[in-house]
Protein backbone atom coordinates (compact mmCIF):
# COMPACT_ATOMS: atom_id res chain seq x y z
CA UNK A 1 0.00 0.00 0.00
CA UNK A 2 1.35 3.44 -0.63
CA UNK A 3 -0.19 7.09 0.23
CA UNK A 4 0.25 9.68 -1.91
CA UNK A 5 -0.74 12.74 0.46
CA UNK A 6 -2.55 15.61 -1.65
CA UNK A 7 -4.72 18.29 -0.62
CA UNK A 8 -8.48 18.53 -1.77
CA UNK A 9 -11.67 21.11 -1.29
CA UNK A 10 -12.06 20.23 2.42
CA UNK A 11 -8.45 20.19 3.37
CA UNK A 12 -5.97 17.87 3.16
CA UNK A 13 -7.11 14.28 2.46
CA UNK A 14 -4.76 10.83 1.72
CA UNK A 15 -5.54 8.81 -1.16
CA UNK A 16 -4.27 5.25 -0.77
CA UNK A 17 -3.50 3.31 -3.35
CA UNK A 18 -3.17 -0.38 -3.38
CA UNK A 19 -0.37 -1.88 -5.44
CA UNK A 20 0.77 -5.36 -6.83
CA UNK A 21 3.88 -5.84 -6.14
CA UNK A 22 6.03 -8.28 -8.68
CA UNK A 23 8.72 -9.85 -7.10
CA UNK A 24 11.64 -9.33 -9.44
CA UNK A 25 10.45 -5.47 -9.75
CA UNK A 26 10.67 -4.97 -5.75
CA UNK A 27 14.51 -6.00 -5.45
CA UNK A 28 16.47 -3.44 -4.10
CA UNK A 29 19.93 -5.44 -3.38
CA UNK A 30 23.06 -3.60 -5.21
CA UNK A 31 20.65 -1.68 -7.86
CA UNK A 32 21.07 1.91 -7.03
CA UNK A 33 21.06 5.06 -9.59
CA UNK A 34 24.52 6.33 -10.32
CA UNK A 35 22.58 9.46 -8.16
CA UNK A 36 22.94 7.30 -5.16
CA UNK A 37 18.98 7.03 -4.45
CA UNK A 38 16.88 4.09 -3.86
CA UNK A 39 14.69 3.47 -6.78
CA UNK A 40 11.09 3.92 -6.15
CA UNK A 41 8.75 0.82 -6.05
CA UNK A 42 6.49 0.13 -9.13
CA UNK A 43 2.89 0.76 -9.40
CA UNK A 44 0.51 -2.40 -10.42
CA UNK A 45 -2.26 -2.94 -12.10
CA UNK A 46 -4.46 -2.57 -9.28
CA UNK A 47 -3.54 1.24 -9.12
CA UNK A 48 -3.99 1.57 -12.68
CA UNK A 49 -7.22 3.95 -12.00
CA UNK A 50 -4.91 6.25 -9.82
CA UNK A 51 -3.73 7.50 -13.16
CA UNK A 52 -7.33 8.46 -14.26
CA UNK A 53 -8.45 10.16 -11.46
CA UNK A 54 -10.18 13.33 -12.12
CA UNK A 55 -7.48 15.33 -9.88
CA UNK A 56 -4.96 14.93 -12.56
CA UNK A 57 -5.35 17.50 -14.78
CA UNK A 58 -5.49 19.87 -11.82
CA UNK A 59 -2.56 18.49 -9.94
CA UNK A 60 -0.23 18.25 -13.31
CA UNK A 61 -1.97 19.66 -16.11
CA UNK A 62 -0.52 17.18 -18.31
CA UNK A 63 -1.96 19.22 -21.70
CA UNK A 64 0.02 22.17 -20.59
CA UNK A 65 3.17 19.99 -20.51
CA UNK A 66 2.30 19.07 -24.19
CA UNK A 67 1.94 22.25 -25.64
CA UNK A 68 5.28 23.33 -23.83
CA UNK A 69 6.74 20.36 -25.94
CA UNK A 70 5.43 21.89 -29.25
CA UNK A 71 5.46 17.85 -30.96
CA UNK A 72 4.75 18.06 -34.38
CA UNK A 73 2.04 16.80 -36.26
CA UNK A 74 3.31 13.18 -37.98
CA UNK A 75 6.18 12.43 -34.92
CA UNK A 76 7.40 9.27 -33.39
CA UNK A 77 6.42 9.30 -29.61
CA UNK A 78 7.08 6.42 -27.55
CA UNK A 79 5.74 6.85 -24.01
CA UNK A 80 7.50 4.49 -21.53
CA UNK A 81 5.38 3.17 -19.19
CA UNK A 82 2.72 4.51 -20.47
CA UNK A 83 0.27 2.71 -18.02
CA UNK A 84 -3.48 2.92 -18.93
CA UNK A 85 -2.66 5.38 -21.84
CA UNK A 86 -3.86 8.73 -20.19
CA UNK A 87 -0.87 10.78 -21.53
CA UNK A 88 -0.61 7.84 -24.52
CA UNK A 89 -4.05 9.19 -25.83
CA UNK A 90 -3.35 12.42 -25.58
CA UNK A 91 0.06 12.43 -27.76
CA UNK A 92 -1.69 10.35 -30.07
CA UNK A 93 -4.73 13.33 -30.65
CA UNK A 94 -1.42 15.75 -30.80
CA UNK A 95 0.62 14.04 -33.57
CA UNK A 96 -2.14 13.01 -35.41
CA UNK A 97 -3.56 10.13 -37.79
CA UNK A 98 0.00 10.62 -39.49
CA UNK A 99 2.24 10.51 -36.36
CA UNK A 100 2.45 7.08 -34.11
CA UNK A 101 2.96 7.05 -30.27
CA UNK A 102 4.53 3.80 -28.98
CA UNK A 103 2.70 2.69 -25.59
CA UNK A 104 4.99 0.96 -23.61
CA UNK A 105 4.93 -0.85 -20.44
CA UNK A 106 6.52 -3.75 -18.52
CA UNK A 107 2.77 -5.06 -17.31
CA UNK A 108 0.72 -6.88 -19.91
CA UNK A 109 -2.09 -6.30 -17.62
CA UNK A 110 -1.74 -1.80 -17.64
CA UNK A 111 -1.52 -2.85 -21.58
CA UNK A 112 -4.81 -4.40 -21.96
CA UNK A 113 -6.38 -1.71 -19.77
CA UNK A 114 -4.83 0.78 -22.35
CA UNK A 115 -5.95 -1.07 -25.64
CA UNK A 116 -9.46 -0.72 -23.85
CA UNK A 117 -9.27 2.68 -23.19
CA UNK A 118 -7.21 3.43 -27.02
CA UNK A 119 -10.10 1.48 -28.35
CA UNK A 120 -12.67 3.84 -26.55
CA UNK A 121 -11.12 6.80 -28.02
CA UNK A 122 -11.36 5.56 -31.66
CA UNK A 123 -7.28 5.86 -31.92
CA UNK A 124 -5.55 4.18 -35.00
CA UNK A 125 -2.29 5.24 -34.45
CA UNK A 126 -0.88 3.77 -30.84
CA UNK A 127 1.23 0.69 -31.00
CA UNK A 128 1.01 -0.96 -27.36
CA UNK A 129 4.98 -2.55 -26.69
CA UNK A 130 5.63 -4.75 -23.72
CA UNK A 131 9.05 -3.85 -22.73
CA UNK A 132 11.33 -5.32 -19.63
CA UNK A 133 12.48 -3.70 -16.87
CA UNK A 134 15.97 -2.80 -18.71
CA UNK A 135 14.88 -2.44 -22.31
CA UNK A 136 11.48 -0.54 -23.77
CA UNK A 137 11.80 -2.85 -27.01
CA UNK A 138 11.76 0.10 -29.47
CA UNK A 139 13.59 0.05 -32.74
CA UNK A 140 16.80 1.54 -33.28
CA UNK A 141 16.44 5.22 -34.33
CA UNK A 142 12.61 5.54 -34.41
CA UNK A 143 11.74 7.77 -32.23
CA UNK A 144 11.53 11.58 -32.29
CA UNK A 145 10.83 11.94 -28.40
CA UNK A 146 10.39 9.64 -25.95
CA UNK A 147 8.08 10.82 -22.57
CA UNK A 148 8.42 9.46 -19.02
CA UNK A 149 5.34 10.98 -16.97
CA UNK A 150 5.57 10.21 -12.73
CA UNK A 151 7.67 7.31 -14.45
CA UNK A 152 11.73 7.35 -14.32
CA UNK A 153 12.04 7.16 -10.07
CA UNK A 154 10.70 4.08 -10.76
CA UNK A 155 12.77 2.25 -12.99
CA UNK A 156 15.05 -0.51 -11.29
CA UNK A 157 17.42 -0.59 -14.21
CA UNK A 158 17.37 3.60 -14.78
CA UNK A 159 20.75 3.48 -16.59
CA UNK A 160 20.24 0.45 -18.45
CA UNK A 161 17.05 1.57 -19.67
CA UNK A 162 18.50 4.79 -20.51
CA UNK A 163 21.02 3.57 -22.91
CA UNK A 164 18.35 1.65 -24.90
CA UNK A 165 16.09 4.60 -25.01
CA UNK A 166 19.25 6.72 -26.45
CA UNK A 167 19.57 3.64 -28.98
CA UNK A 168 15.75 3.75 -29.45
CA UNK A 169 15.74 8.07 -30.14
CA UNK A 170 17.14 9.46 -33.52
CA UNK A 171 19.71 11.46 -33.43
CA UNK A 172 18.38 15.10 -32.12
CA UNK A 173 15.71 13.44 -30.95
CA UNK A 174 14.69 14.24 -27.43
CA UNK A 175 14.02 12.59 -24.23
CA UNK A 176 11.51 14.27 -22.15
CA UNK A 177 11.02 13.33 -17.96
CA UNK A 178 8.16 14.71 -15.56
CA UNK A 179 9.16 14.05 -12.21
CA UNK A 180 7.56 15.49 -8.93
CA UNK A 181 9.57 18.55 -7.51
CA UNK A 182 12.03 17.20 -4.43
CA UNK A 183 12.80 20.56 -3.94
CA UNK A 184 9.09 21.50 -2.74
CA UNK A 185 8.15 20.59 0.36
CA UNK A 186 4.74 21.74 -0.96
CA UNK A 187 3.84 18.76 -2.86
CA UNK A 188 2.49 16.21 -1.06
CA UNK A 189 3.92 12.74 -2.77
CA UNK A 190 6.23 10.87 -0.61
CA UNK A 191 9.85 11.71 -1.17
CA UNK A 192 10.97 8.19 -2.63
CA UNK A 193 8.47 9.29 -5.80
CA UNK A 194 9.93 12.77 -6.15
CA UNK A 195 13.32 14.16 -7.42
CA UNK A 196 15.51 16.68 -7.69
CA UNK A 197 16.85 18.54 -10.45
CA UNK A 198 20.16 17.73 -9.57
CA UNK A 199 19.84 13.95 -9.31
CA UNK A 200 18.21 13.79 -12.80
CA UNK A 201 20.49 15.74 -14.65
CA UNK A 202 23.13 13.39 -13.28
CA UNK A 203 21.26 10.44 -14.14
CA UNK A 204 20.42 10.80 -17.69
CA UNK A 205 23.80 12.75 -18.68
CA UNK A 206 25.96 9.70 -17.30
CA UNK A 207 24.26 7.95 -20.52
CA UNK A 208 25.20 10.64 -23.15
CA UNK A 209 21.86 12.75 -23.81
CA UNK A 210 22.29 16.35 -22.83
CA UNK A 211 20.35 18.49 -21.04
CA UNK A 212 18.41 21.21 -23.25
CA UNK A 213 15.41 22.89 -20.85
CA UNK A 214 14.12 22.78 -17.45
CA UNK A 215 10.30 23.75 -17.69
CA UNK A 216 9.16 24.63 -14.20
CA UNK A 217 5.46 25.54 -15.56
CA UNK A 218 3.69 22.91 -14.25
CA UNK A 219 1.94 23.03 -10.95
CA UNK A 220 3.63 19.82 -9.02
CA UNK A 221 6.75 18.69 -11.23
CA UNK A 222 9.75 19.53 -13.31
CA UNK A 223 9.86 18.78 -16.68
CA UNK A 224 13.04 18.13 -17.96
CA UNK A 225 13.95 18.20 -21.60
CA UNK A 226 17.26 16.23 -22.80
CA UNK A 227 18.39 16.04 -26.52
CA UNK A 228 20.44 12.29 -28.14
CA UNK A 229 23.63 14.52 -29.58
Amino acid sequence: MRQLHTAGPLGPAVIAVAFLWAAPLAQQVGKHPVSGRVYAQTMGVQGASWLDRPERDREEDPDLAIRLLRIQKGASVADIGAGSGNISIRLAKQVGPMGKVYANDIQPGMLEILQKNVGKAKLTNVVSVLGAIDDPKLPAESIDLAIMVDVYHEFSEPQKMLQRLREAIKPGGRLVLLEYRAEDPDVPILREHKMTKAQVKLEVEHEGFKQSRVFDDLPWQHLFVFTRP
